[in-house]
């Protein structure tokens, strides 16, 4: 482990607050910092989009991870398009976050994990290194525990033993990143094409599954919550959809881009990068809409299926829902290509978002703390985490616990997505800080209401998430 600062980059234009990353000789991702050219600012639409698009892609994976396929499935299964207009609504909030964060990326050249280790007091460093680790951690678990359960079902392989087996994708990462970020972001496109095009096959192509649009467009633009349990399930979808790691991670791709500081140069990024997340997350929408959608039309209404073999599975709002919605898919559809279809799916979602974990792991402990280590060990520190509770419990209580083990993490991010949000807000608001690219008066209403409405959400859900997941800790 290398604590001392790195060589300091070529001098660049000081930034509004005084300071720049160069100034400590850090940056964020050093590999991969600056490694994009990026065209001149006179250069044709399309080519500087070109130039620009990726970072957004990889955050993106995120919002299409198990732990929102377990909510959106369960949202879908008990109140059909009932809690569509909360999935448009959490995308929503999670453009604004995500905008704002990459802004203060290309605006002060620094992370947000560098921003709050050089503009906070030093006694806050370690509890909040500690508590992105924690945050990242828990979302490796729903990393694990969706490959995992995609391996299981697509081979038979034993829930455990494919726990297990995920652990190798270190060695997939790590000859990823000897290629450069353009590779990575490459192939993260490959595996959310692969959940795109198997979605759309699903609820375009498939007879059994084509739904009524207009009734999802009524869904859409009618908020309420009426029925019983709505409230909780709602509050599930947004409390977890702008994960705290997302936030540090955003802000350190986008300087992946060889930037130039003059105005028209940071005008046009900070607009091509608002693309870029607005493209994005409009993509992870649509897909976690699709998940939604499919379980409103498989499982809507119905109360048990006879799958294979004779098993009679009946649905009650505890199923394990992943689960539930590959053993059915075929013999409600009467075809095993959707069965096949949403395991490959699930597959390329656990791994592209553990791509992107392992990036954020590395920008919160080098941004936080100045530590630089060797990626392959940072991933297999952070996977051994990750494995260790889910074979524990796996081993102790079963297959069935996979549910509880994704609530158990989603608690875990919900405590601490506050402290993400809200430096990243007051940074982004301040004239010494950003200049005059701080936010404006959109933006500024936007991100707050933003971050006070999610933060409130998870507040009101706190009592039931540790309740659940003190159930999963002692085994009741």
């Amino acid at each position: 482990m290398n604590t001392k600062p790195q060589a300091p980059r070529s001098p660049q234009d000081i930034r509004p607050d005084g300071t720049g990353a160069a100034d400590l000789g850090h940056v964020s991702l050093e590999g991969m910092h600056s490694t994009v050219a990026v065209p001149h600012h006179e250069a044709g639409f399309w080519q500087q989009w070109r130039a620009f698009v990726g970072p957004a892609i990889l955050v993106s994976v995120g919002y299409m991870d198990p732990g929102n396929w377990g909510t959106d499935l369960q949202g879908g299964a008990q109140f059909k398009y009932g809690l569509l207009w909360v999935v448009g609504l959490a995308s929503l909030m999670a453009i604004f976050m995500q905008v704002i964060s990459a802004r203060l990326g290309v605006v002060t050249g620094k992370d947000l994990a560098q921003c709050c280790r050089d503009w906070y007091p030093k006694w806050t460093r370690w509890p909040n290194w500690l508590m992105s680790e924690v945050a990242i951690g828990a979302c490796d678990l729903a990393e694990v525990l969706g490959s995992a359960v995609a391996l299981n079902l697509m081979f038979h392989i034993p829930l455990l033993w494919a726990v297990i087996i995920t652990g190798l994708d270190v060695l997939l990462l790590l000859a990823m990143q000897h290629f450069g970020m353009r590779t990575i972001e490459a192939i993260v496109v490959l595996l959310i094409v692969t959940i795109g095009v198997c979605y759309f096959i699903e609820i375009f192509v498939l007879p059994q599954t084509q739904p009524s649009f207009l009734e999802m467009g009524r869904a859409l633009i009618s908020p309420r919550l009426r029925q019983a349990g709505m409230l909780y399930v709602a509050v599930g979808m947004i409390g977890a959809t702008v994960m705290p790691h997302n936030l540090y991670l955003h802000s350190a791709l986008v300087q992946s881009r060889k930037l130039q500081k003059d105005e028209l140069s940071m005008r046009r990024a900070v607009r091509f990068n608002t693309i870029d997340s607005t493209v994005a997350l409009t993509i992870a929408f649509f897909v976690n809409a699709a998940i939604l959608v499919l379980a409103a039309m498989v499982f809507f209404g119905k109360e048990s299926v006879t799958v294979t073999g004779g098993q009679l599975i009946k649905f009650r709002p505890d199923s394990d829902w992943i689960r539930v919605a590959y053993l059915t898919l075929a013999p409600l559809l009467g075809t095993a290509v959707a069965s096949t279809l949403f395991a490959v799916a699930l597959l390329a979602s656990g791994q592209s978002s553990t791509i992107t974990g392992t990036l954020a792991g590395q920008v919160v402990m080098e941004g936080f703390m100045h530590w630089r280590i060797k990626p392959w060990v940072r991933r297999l520190i952070t996977r051994t985490l990750a494995i260790l509770p889910a074979v524990l419990i796996i081993g102790l209580r079963g297959d069935s616990s996979v549910t509880d083990l994704l609530i158990l993490s989603q608690v875990v991010l919900a405590l601490q997505l506050p402290f993400a949000m809200f430096p990243l807000l007051q940074f982004t608001s301040s004239r010494q800080r950003m200049g005059n690219w701080r936010n404006g008066w959109f933006l500024l209403l936007a991100g707050w209401g933003s971050a006070i409405l999610i933060t409130a959400m998870d507040v009101y859900s706190l009592p039931e998430s540790l309740k659940a997941a003190w159930q999963v800790i002692v085994g009741t």
